[in-house]
């Protein structure tokens, strides 16, 4: 990865992009993995996007803005991207086709509602695709000042859910305690808990970023699905966590653990960034 030679400089700008953001999975938390994979881009990446690492953020919380209960069909549409509770699959892998063909199967063969399996790939892979476009315009039109907000909107989209992504609770069915025999909930309460961690704990943006490095993915959406099931895999880890009260009065190995998994966030967006920089230079033309 080329870093920039004035080490100085370069750190001025690090501290001045990353002070003031809150580090948590809520609205600071999605800015503060946001603003870490900004500052490790490399320095090929066009210097409107590596510098915005402030608009970034700020469009990284756009998803969650989305929710809003007065905006009734805009939510609607926007509940099923943040998540994906593999367990629903029953096995099944999702089409590396689009969204549409998604919710065909769960609908039609799984009899259930897409909404509340999830389309969390999708989301993911359609924001690295509109930035990918983007960057191709860039390429074509460097002085159109309209291109470089359509990247910067693209991109903090997408930052949304990949940070979605890295949070494993948005993996499962049992996001916020499992369902017990007699009808009560175990551990709820638990999305909650992980999800203030950060920022009740002082997990840095600094830290998040500390000695990432951008690399080309090969295969965009095998990479997000293989990430999402990682991810998954510390499901049973939470909820350990949770019930030795870890989340309450953290641990060094529960703040290890929290911390593990921003930086996973940051990398995924990371690397998406750049490989979206890097494939635009091969698209055909729009029309």
């Amino acid at each position: 990865m080329k870093r920039s030679a004035l080490v100085t400089a370069a750190g001025v700008a690090l501290v001045g992009l990353l002070t003031g953001l809150v580090s948590a999975w809520w609205a600071g938390g999605h800015e503060s993995v946001a603003a870490a994979a900004a500052a490790r881009l490399p320095d090929d990446v066009p210097a409107f996007f590596r510098g915005g690492g402030r608009h970034l953020a700020h469009f990284a919380v756009d998803p969650d803005r989305w929710k809003n209960r007065n905006a009734v069909f805009l939510r609607r549409c926007e509940e099923g991207n943040h998540f994906l509770d593999l367990e629903d699959l029953d096995g099944k892998q999702l089409p590396a086709t689009n969204r549409f063909d998604a919710m065909k199967l769960v609908y039609t063969e799984l009899k259930k509602d897409p909404n509340k399996v999830g389309l969390l790939p999708y989301s993911i892979v359609e924001n690295y695709e509109r930035l990918m476009v983007a960057f191709y315009d860039h390429r074509k039109m460097p002085t159109n000042e309209s291109v470089p907000m359509a990247a910067l909107v693209a991109g903090g989209n997408m930052a949304h859910y990949t940070g979605d992504a890295a949070m494993p609770l948005h993996t499962t069915r049992d996001y916020d305690g499992r369902n017990q025999p007699d009808g009560t909930v175990k551990q709820k309460g638990i999305h909650a808990k992980l999800d203030g961690f950060p920022e009740k704990n002082k997990i840095t943006p600094e830290e998040i970023c500390r000695g990432l490095e951008a690399k080309v993915i090969d295969d965009v959406w095998a990479h997000v699905n293989r990430f999402i099931a990682e991810s998954h895999t510390h499901v049973q880890t939470c909820y350990d966590f949770d019930a030795a009260g870890a989340f309450d009065a953290p641990t060094n190995e529960s703040r290890a653990f929290v911390l593990a998994r921003c930086r996973a966030g940051a990398q995924l967006t990371l690397d998406l960034w750049y490989t979206a920089w890097v494939r635009s230079a091969e698209l055909p033309a729009h029309w």
